[in-house]
């Protein structure tokens, strides 16, 4: 893999900066040596970066984004920040930093089976700097081919790669499906014993290779290793998808990734491990997304999952989708104040990023110059909720300029809200949710995700015939995800496999 700047940036040259200090003309190079790998109508993505704003943990930023029609890699391609083509966010935060110093890094997004930006296939560059107000031309190459994910070479560590027949045919070419296995300490000496199984989902586009931060902890492996640890598979998912994170579910969109991890990974897995489903220890755990994904599953495969363990879910209730309600609200811009959506907050409640902005970011990264292919969130989840439009493409939620609700769209993604969901079909899947759901959320989610969990609480505790008996924790003052601890959950694995033995 490779190293990246905490953003991406970009190169650029220009003049009269003191001026107009987001006015840029940018020419962007493919070096030799990398040249066979260019793929043609890729995603310049671009930020020029400086040092932290005084009182404040932000940097002042400037982020560029244009598609590279019909370009000529032997040739530079050369733009500017004045052209209708070329998006541009955050020139107001170059003002008053005249004669500091920046550092800019280009990015090429050309894998259009991988939404998201740091994958296999696309291009970058040097990291280079200037200063801020110089004259001076400033010129990067693209030089680094970015390669595929390596997973750890462990001697408890598997991986598998499938080809998908249901993908495959949905997308007209071949796509793989992929996972990595961390194994119990005591598997070698027991290989054919029936192990619990955990699925943990990955947080928003997360891949298979996540396995490597968990098993290069000591403080994991230290305890992962002893006698005393829980005996449980714990399989790591992949959530790739040509949108961004394809969060495991059948989608007009991503295609049927759910019937796909159900029939064709899952089996694959549990055939590797010698898991037997009969003993029906299948469970399920993720945070953010992952939390999503986990809960998402347990409802729609409540059969073939028996537990779930989420952690600060992505919103659960799209009437309060953060601090939107997309079924009845005009603009996911602005609230019904007129005040601007706030779309990210500290845990003492102080807003850092508003929804305009975040958009703003995800039509810079994608292809279309909206938020369709940005591979971030918005775009992972108007491709997973909503309907395939005319073009092939993702049919857009809301307008990316204005932040218009279309509610015919939003209407139809109905389907994808758990709350609802549950509302509709508690009847049946009451009875099989029973003793499987277990959900922690911080109450001050820096995503305001909480509040959604806070009304599906609502709706839980006034079920009936069965009442749930859904644990759903929040901890006051906590934030996003602050709570995860794959120990946690392997233990609370642990426990309810054993009392599933009795």
């Amino acid at each position: 893999m490779y190293k990246f700047l905490s953003v991406i940036f970009i190169l650029c040259s220009f003049s009269s900066l003191a001026q107009d200090p987001g006015f840029f003309k940018i020419s962007v190079s493919v070096s030799s040596e990398i040249r066979s790998a260019f793929v043609n109508k890729g995603r310049l993505i671009v930020r020029v970066t400086g040092p932290i704003t005084p009182g404040t943990n932000t940097k002042p930023e400037e982020v560029i984004g244009v598609t590279a029609e019909n370009w000529d890699p032997s040739k530079p391609f050369v733009f500017t920040t004045k052209q209708k083509n070329v998006l541009v966010n955050g020139v107001e935060k170059l003002k008053g930093h005249i004669s500091e110093k920046f550092y800019y890094q280009v990015l090429y997004k050309q894998n259009i089976a991988d939404g998201n930006d740091r994958v296999a296939g696309n291009l970058y560059s040097e990291t280079d700097s200037f200063t801020l107000g110089s004259k001076t031309k400033l010129d990067l190459v693209l030089n680094k081919l970015v390669t595929p994910a390596v997973v750890v070479n462990h001697p408890f560590v598997k991986t598998i790669e499938i080809k998908s027949r249901y993908l495959s045919e949905f997308f007209g070419n071949p796509r793989y499906l992929k996972a990595s296995i961390l194994l119990p300490s005591g598997y070698f000496e027991n290989p054919d014993k029936n192990y619990p199984i955990c699925y943990r989902a990955p947080g928003l586009n997360g891949r298979f290779d996540q396995i490597n931060g968990t098993i290069n902890k000591k403080e994991f492996t230290d305890w992962w290793f002893t006698k005393d640890a829980p005996q449980v598979i714990y399989v790591f998912l992949d959530s790739q998808g040509p949108f961004g994170d394809t969060y495991q579910v059948d989608s007009d969109n991503n295609g049927p990734c759910g019937k796909a991890l159900t029939e064709e990974l899952i089996p694959e897995i549990e055939k590797l491990v010698h898991y037997q489903p009969s003993s029906k220890m299948r469970y399920l755990a993720g945070r953010s997304t992952g939390g999503w994904v986990a809960l998402g599953l347990q409802i729609f495969y409540p059969d073939f999952f028996d537990g779930t363990w989420s952690y600060s879910p992505d919103p659960v209730d799209f009437e309060h989708y953060g601090l939107i309600d997309i079924y009845h609200d005009s603009t996911i811009f602005y609230n019904k104040y007129g005040y601007l959506q706030p779309g990210r907050r500290t845990i003492y409640g102080e807003p850092t990023f508003s929804m305009k902005d975040w958009i703003a970011g995800e039509n810079i990264n994608s292809v279309t110059g909206d938020y369709r292919v940005s591979g971030g969130q918005f775009g992972a989840y108007n491709a997973v909720f909503g309907p395939k439009g005319s073009d092939g493409l993702p049919t857009l939620m809301f307008d990316p300029f204005t932040g218009k609700i279309d509610h015919a769209i939003a209407k139809q993604w109905e389907k994808y809200d758990l709350k609802k969901v549950l509302e509709k079909n508690w009847k049946t899947l009451g009875p099989k949710l029973q003793g499987k759901i277990w959900i922690w959320t911080g109450d001050m989610d820096g995503l305001y995700s909480n509040v959604a969990t806070r009304f599906l609480q609502k709706f839980i505790e006034k079920t009936e015939n069965p009442k749930s008996d859904a644990i759903i924790k929040f901890t006051p003052m906590a934030g996003h995800t602050q709570e995860w601890s794959d120990k946690a959950v392997l233990m609370m694995v642990a426990q309810k496999a054993a009392e599933s033995r009795k």
